[in-house]
Parts: structure tokens; C-alpha cells; sequence
């Protein structure tokens, strides 16, 4: 039997968007889940479209995702180059689309661009009359040798039907006159990118294709290639759209589309590919949180869906919270220490305690500034927040109660929780006040938060004694000024 060999053929055009993520992943899922072949080949015919570093954010993306290529052009299978410019410059695509030429499959179009306008409907659309398929031959040769620009087209016949199979749609049959004799090599002699897929993953015996279903209405164009060769075709697996929470397609513009996006956003990488691998896919079992591994384990892409798969943004961050809560501590301490020093800068702060209070609280690296950010600086809150029905303390019983507790809090030594805690209580029985009733307006007082990752005295101890007794000062004073 054939070995499965798949391959992720991306432009280099900027960040990987998540369909593209999603190809590369199923395509990699597919190879090793049939202990295949996985390729990378880059596709950069249209030469306007490059972006400068795009390959290394490509290459670097693959890294972070966990994505390791067989072949590629680092790791030279034998059927390289892996770069579809250089496979240009080594005259491949030439070659082949001479051939077919000579085979009554394809001829030289010298049409300029003004006729071509001229075919345009009026709604656009531009439908090749095949004009030039009845040039002589003398003409043609002339006409090459004089260095007119020509580009050359597939000769679809009008006649008839094109049927093609996709594991995911089954059969889908078009009709040859809707088909129009697209071009395969450019005027500037770069091969048409459906034109260069054909021929690249022939030889390079790509034997299963993973591609987004706007490349449906394509494949018809890609078998009539197959066919006029008398290549195989290889297995088709069109994936589903992928929309945001609106139901449009996921675009750049949404700020979260592409991995490196997510990933500034504070998310895992491998909450990312897990979450990715579930867009337009399950496991049998229902399981949501899968490793590489796992996901390689179960990947079946005949149960891919055919319906859109929404981009939920909520949904990824409860995922990537998981992730985090079963980080080993030190690996998410140094993972969180930039956001760490980012949301409390100082010499004075203790990254690890901090670190502690977070794991088991964000969803996102992100989350650390809101969760955390009040230990660099209380922020301005308004005073109903020393208000709790619950505890039945209202802003003027909380002033009584700091301004009571700051001469106590003043002669305290030792200013550990434990501690703290065991003499707040005390303190708090021989005023008669609820443990409560004291302990909301100190942690409001330090934080400036309704909620906060530990309670009054855990933040006290964080904080260290001066400053606990400068936050609890100003509070007073915010206090009497507001309440007059």
C-alpha cells in the first residue's frame, strides 16, 4: 500500500490565520495517525502577496504548535525544492504545462488585457472565449519568437461534466461549460497557484490533500489537471468554514484570528492546537481536553463536519484556563513572571506568592493585570463598595471599623496571614463586631476590589505592614471625605 503523505503548502503572507492553523494541523494528524508522511512546501508564486519574515513566522508558528515536518525545505525528502519559486527557476512548471500544450490540453493565449476587459459581463465576471485555441501554428511560433507576453490555459471542453469526491461532501458533479480555461502559467512565466499545486503534489506524491471548502468549487479545475496528465487524484478533505460568534467568517480583523495573535493574547500554545483540532471535529468519546498525542490517537478526518465551525473566544479561554491549572507551578511561574512584572513592577514584589494566587484564577496570561494589578497601586472605586448586605456593613460602619483597626494593626509584630488573622478575629469579638464586618473593609481598603485572589489578611501579608498601613490611611481619608 501507498504510504499517506500529507503536506501544508502556505503563502507567505503574514501570521498563520486559524484556518490555516487548522490545515496544517489536520494535515499533520492525518500523516502521523497513519504513521505517514508530513511536508511543508511553500507556495510563493504570487510574488505581490510576500511578506518579508512571513516564512519564519511559518516555520515558528509549526515550532510553537508542536507541528514537526518530515520534509521541507530544511529537510530534504528527495523531491525538493520545497520552495515553489525555485521549483519555477528549475523550469518544473514549464515543462509540464509544454507538455500539455503539446497534448491539445492547454494553448498560448497572447490576449491583452484591453480584450479581456471587454469579455467582462456587466456584473464582473470574465468568461475566456477561447479565442486563441484556433491560432495556426505558424502564427503561435511567430509570435513566441517575437516576445510577444502570453500567458497559457487549460482547454476545458464545453461539453459534458467534471465529477470529483471529497471524504467530508462525497460526490460533486459541475458542469464543464461553468468552467473556465483558467490559466496555468502567468505572463510573468510563475505558474497560477491551482496549476503548481497539481503538479507539486504529483511529484511530490502527496497522497491525501487537506484544504478549506472555499476550494470546493476549485477541484473540478484540479482533476481536469489530473486527468489531461493521466495522474491519480489524490484523497480530497474539505474542511468546514470557520466563523466568529456572528456567524461571519473569521477575518483578520478581528484581532484574534491568527496563532501569534492568540498567543500575545496570553493563550497557550497547546490550548490553541487543542482547541483549533475541535473546529469542525470530534472524537468519538466526546473529550475535549486532548494533548498532541492524544489528538494524533484519535483523529479520524472522515467525521469531519460539514456545517461551519464557530471561533468562540469564550469558549477557547475556559480551555486554556484548564491548561494553565495543570501547569506545574515553575513552568507557569516563568511563563507568568513578564505578565507578573508587568501588572506589579518593584523590587519588592514576590513573584512566586503572586504567581500561587493566579494559577488557579485566570483564564489567559492576560487576566493577570485585572487580577493582580492592584498590588502595584489601588485603583479608584467607588465607596459603596464597602457596602454588604451579608455581612451588614455599609460605608459608615466600615469607617469606624479602619479607623478603630489601624492602632491595632500600628503595634502588630508579626504580620503573617495566620497570625493576622487569628488577632483580627480576636479584635473583632471584643468589639463586638462579625469576623466579616471588619475583614471586608480591610481587604477593600488594601485592593480597591470587590473580588481579590485571597482574603483581608492574606493581601495584608502580601503587601507587608507599611504599605498595608498607607492603603488603610488613604482609605480612611477617602471615607471621611466622601462621607462628609
Amino acid at each position: 500500500m501507498t504510504m499517506v503523505k500529507t503536506r501544508f503548502a502556505p503563502s507567505p503572507t503574514g501570521r498563520m490565520h486559524v484556518g490555516n492553523l487548522r490545515t496544517a494541523l489536520y494535515s499533520y494528524l492525518i500523516a502521523r495517525h497513519e504513521g505517514g508522511c508530513f511536508m511543508l512546501r511553500i507556495e510563493d508564486t504570487d510574488q505581490e502577496r510576500q511578506v518579508e519574515g512571513a516564512v519564519d513566522i511559518i516555520n515558528r508558528t509549526l515550532a510553537y504548535a508542536g507541528i514537526v515536518c518530515d520534509e521541507g525545505p530544511d529537510k530534504d525528502g528527495g523531491v525538493g525544492p520545497y520552495v515553489q519559486s525555485e521549483r519555477c527557476k528549475a523550469g518544473i512548471y514549464m515543462k509540464y504545462a509544454k507538455q500539455l500544450v503539446e497534448q491539445g490540453d492547454a494553448y498560448y493565449c497572447f490576449c491583452t488585457k484591453e480584450r479581456l476587459e471587454s469579455l467582462k459581463t456587466a456584473d464582473g465576471y470574465s468568461f475566456y472565449d477561447k479565442h486563441c485555441l484556433s491560432l495556426p501554428k505558424e502564427e503561435i511560433e511567430a509570435k513566441l519568437a517575437a516576445g510577444e507576453p502570453y500567458v497559457i490555459r487549460l482547454n476545458v471542453p464545453r461539453e459534458g461534466t467534471t465529477t470529483f469526491h471529497d471524504e467530508i461532501y462525497g460526490e460533486i458533479t459541475v458542469e464543464n461549460a461553468e468552467l473556465d480555461d483558467m490559466i496555468l502559467i502567468k505572463s510573468d512565466g510563475f505558474p497560477t497557484y491551482n496549476f503548481a499545486n497539481v503538479v507539486d503534489d504529483h511529484l511530490m506524491g502527496i497522497t491525501h490533500v487537506v484544504r478549506g471548502n472555499e476550494y470546493l468549487s476549485s477541484s473540478p479545475k484540479y482533476n481536469r489537471i489530473y486527468d489531461a496528465f493521466g495522474w491519480e487524484v489524490p484523497v480530497y478533505v474539505h474542511c468546514p468554514l470557520i466563523t466568529d460568534e456572528k456567524h461571519a467568517k473569521l477575518s483578520k480583523r478581528s484581532g484574534h484570528s491568527s496563532f501569534e495573535d492568540l498567543m500575545e493574547l496570553g493563550f497557550l500554545p497547546e490550548a490553541i492546537v487543542n482547541y483549533t483540532a475541535l473546529l469542525g471535529w470530534n472524537p468519538v468519546d466526546n473529550e475535549e481536553i486532548m494533548s498532541l498525542d492524544e489528538l494524533i490517537r484519535k483523529f479520524d478526518y472522515t467525521k469531519i463536519n460539514k456545517s461551519p465551525a464557530v471561533f468562540d473566544i469564550g469558549k477557547l479561554r475556559w480551555m486554556n484556563g484548564e491548561y494553565i491549572r495543570k501547569m506545574d507551578p515553575d513552568a507557569f511561574f516563568e511563563a507568568a513572571l513578564p505578565y507578573l512584572k508587568e501588572a506589579v513592577p518593584g523590587d519588592k514584589a514576590d513573584y512566586r506568592v503572586l504567581a500561587e494566587l493566579a494559577q488557579s484564577r485566570i483564564e489567559t496570561f492576560m487576566d493577570i493585570s485585572e487580577l493582580l494589578g492592584f498590588f502595584a497601586e489601588v485603583p479608584d472605586y467607588d465607596i459603596s463598595m464597602y457596602a454588604h448586605k451579608k455581612m451588614k456593613t455599609t460605608p459608615e460602619l466600615s469607617l469606624e471599623v479602619l479607623r478603630e483597626t489601624l492602632p491595632f494593626l500600628e503595634e502588630l509584630a508579626d504580620f503573617s496571614n495566620d497570625s493576622l488573622f487569628e488577632a483580627l478575629k480576636g479584635f473583632a469579638a471584643e468589639k463586638g463586631w462579625k469576623n466579616g464586618q471588619i475583614m471586608w473593609p480591610i481587604r477593600t481598603a488594601v485592593s480597591g476590589k470587590e473580588t481579590t485572589p485571597g482574603g483581608a489578611t492574606q493581601l495584608l501579608e502580601i503587601l507587608g505592614k507599611e504599605e498595608s498601613l498607607a492603603r488603610i490611611r488613604a482609605a480612611i481619608a477617602k471615607l471621611e471625605n466622601e462621607l462628609g
